[in-house]
């Protein structure tokens, strides 16, 4: 072969040195028996293609590159309103004064069209979590959050209460074979899954080389306050589910889109602040312009993510189902970080983003749980257009992960679970019952934006244990 040069690499179009360099190391050293024509033959393959060879190994690097070569778009300098849009508070008096404020932060962002603060907020990252905000034509990507469409699914099944008392055993191997939890790893029978087939994967490059840890992590839960539990539900009389009210085995999850929806999170929020500059200590709350390239990309991927997270939900429900023989009744699902295209009452097109709050219009259920000792309540949205129709998503913590930790014990946390009857797989005292506020608080906090159709209560709970 003979000798590769910078001059000739800029001759077909290669201007950037870094990548000249890749280049020039990886034909030395793994393209020896090319000739200098096929070698740059396959060079202006790779620049005018590059995601044709992001599967080859050996052009993978080169591609990459390339890809990452994207011409980024100018930037835009914005500065914040001087008053705040209108935006509601429920349960004002049980959320801290820094939650508080972020909300207002990003209530003076000039694409901001109203907010409202649901009674678990607690501060969060960029929007604070049980942060609501209406925007125009624009999606925050941190105001979405990092685990994208992260969701809770019940289903409640055809057994008595009685179930779980006969078959405990059998429940708790069941969820130690049929769950994982963690950053790494996967379920060991590798799930199927249509959303995997999904053309987004090859239309945006970025995406591609994920597909493989999202086909492993299929199935799968995350860290922290994620969990898979069998519980008890009592429905109300009268409940818009039209079943018989009585108490029903139920299985509850939470779970997001895992190292998918983080890598988008992390993908987007960075182009949006280099994209969108805002006063340094509003910069998380950069924004991707709906109308723009990047922006319609952004909204394709979290829609993947979300659909992903929703996939994960029904691949641990539908084996731990058919591991112990039960049939569902009926499923309740919601997505509580996410973006939504929605209306305000007086027509206005705006996007919601709802970082740690249930979707509520008028006749929409959702679940909001409380902790591992205390119930879920299963709601139906009452549509309040002042909360942007939401409401809250949990319990929501009152002690930071470290504070928890050091304020209880592992002896301790085991009295509070036994005292409520509660069996725990895995978990740590990060995610003790005292750690969250008060659900039955949360929930009479918000009595214009639900109505309480039944009561979950944990009875087998499973999570990480870091």
């Amino acid at each position: 072969m003979g000798n590769l040069k910078t001059k000739d690499l800029s001759k077909i179009g290669y201007h950037n040195d870094q990548l000249r360099s890749l280049v020039i190391s990886i034909a030395a050293k793994n393209f020896k028996h090319h000739s200098k024509e096929q070698l740059l033959d396959l060079l202006v393959q790779i620049k005018d293609n590059p995601e044709a060879f992001l599967d080859n190994e050996l052009t993978a690097k080169i591609a990459e590159k390339v890809i990452g070569k994207v011409e980024v778009p100018a930037f835009s300098a914005y500065e914040l309103r001087d008053e705040p849009v209108y935006c509601k508070t429920y349960g004002g008096k049980g959320i801290e004064s820094s939650a508080k404020q972020q909300m207002e932060l990003a209530n003076l962002l000039p694409v901001s069209v109203q907010g409202a603060l649901m009674p678990d907020a607690h501060m969060g990252f960029g929007l604070p979590i049980g942060g609501v905000l209406a925007t125009h034509n624009a999606v925050i990507p941190y105001a979405v959050g990092m685990d994208i469409g992260c969701r809770m699914a019940l289903t409640i099944i055809d057994e008595s209460d009685g179930f779980l008392k006969r078959h405990e055993y059998q429940i708790k191997q069941a969820l130690k074979n049929h769950t994982h939890f963690g950053m790494e790893g996967g379920l060991e029978v590798r799930q199927e899954h249509e959303v995997l087939d999904s053309p987004v994967f090859n239309q945006i490059p970025f995406l591609k080389p994920l597909r493989g840890k999202a086909a492993r992590q299929l199935g799968t839960s995350g860290n922290g306050n994620h969990f898979v539990e069998f519980g008890e539900i009592e429905l109300l009389p009268d409940n818009t589910l039209g079943l018989p009210a009585k108490k029903y085995t139920a299985l509850l999850t939470h779970s997001g889109s895992r190292g998918l929806g983080s890598a988008i999170a992390k993908h987007y929020t960075q182009i949006a602040m280099n994209t969108c500059k805002l006063p340094r200590h509003a910069q998380q709350l950069a924004w991707l312009d709906l109308s723009s390239e990047t922006g319609q990309e952004y909204w394709l991927t979290m829609t993947l993510a979300g659909d992903y997270a929703k996939a994960c939900h029904e691949r641990i429900h539908a084996n731990l189902l058919k591991a112990l023989g039960l049939k569902a009744l009926h499923v309740v699902e919601n997505h509580h970080n996410f973006a939504w295209k929605d209306k305000l009452a007086n027509g206005q097109e705006i996007i919601i983003h709802r970082k740690g709050a249930t979707p509520a219009h008028k006749g929409e259920l959702g679940i909001i749980p409380g902790s591992m000792t205390t119930p879920a309540y299963l709601v139906s949205g009452k549509g309040e257009a002042n909360s942007l129709y939401s409401a809250s998503h949990g319990a929501g913590r009152i002690m930071s992960r470290q504070k928890a930790k050091d304020s209880m014990t592992v002896s301790g946390m085991k009295k509070l679970l036994s005292h409520a009857g509660v069996t725990l797989i895995g978990g740590t005292v990060e995610e003790n019952p005292l750690a969250y506020k008060d659900i039955e608080s949360v929930i009479a906090a918000q009595r214009d934006l639900v109505d309480i159709q039944g009561k979950f209560y944990p009875r087998i709970v499973r999570m990480n244990k870091e």
